[in-house]
């Protein structure tokens, strides 16, 4: 399974995510990608097999992906301060990949109908839907 995960900023979503992806045993390539360096460096450290950085390693990776993990604003053109730029939105959401997003009040996004959980519990949550398509 090609697994990418996008994330901006700090890279606390996806530094996270894969932190907890390894704690599970998930043993699969992760492809991490930042919209900043800093974002890239983070999710490296938390153990994703490869790096890359920028509008053009979205668009490209995500092209690539099975499946694109991250914040809910990787699909929201002008979000996460605006690190994710229209073109990155549109070749997340445009991907063929099952999209696994976390919600983020960052976002300035609300999504009716879901409750609003801690971090940590969306995480988890991420995690369990990526082990199930992994194990397909």
């Amino acid at each position: 399974m090609e697994l990418v995960v996008i994330d901006g900023q700090g890279g606390g979503y996806g530094r996270a995510l894969i932190a907890a992806l390894r704690a599970a045993g998930y043993e699969g390539e992760i492809i991490a990608v930042g919209t900043n360096s800093a974002a890239t460096s983070a999710m490296l450290k938390a153990g994703a097999d490869a790096g890359a950085t920028g509008e053009n390693a979205v668009i490209v990776n995500a092209r690539r992906a099975e499946v694109i993990a991250g914040p809910l604003g990787l699909v929201i053109a002008d979000s996460m301060l605006g690190e994710c730029s229209p073109a990155m939105a549109a070749a997340v959401a445009a991907s063929r990949a099952v999209k696994v997003l976390i919600p983020a009040a960052k976002c300035g996004v609300q999504i009716a109908g879901l409750p609003s959980l801690p971090l940590a519990d969306s995480i988890a949550d991420a995690v369990r839907r990526i082990l199930a398509l992994a194990a397909e």
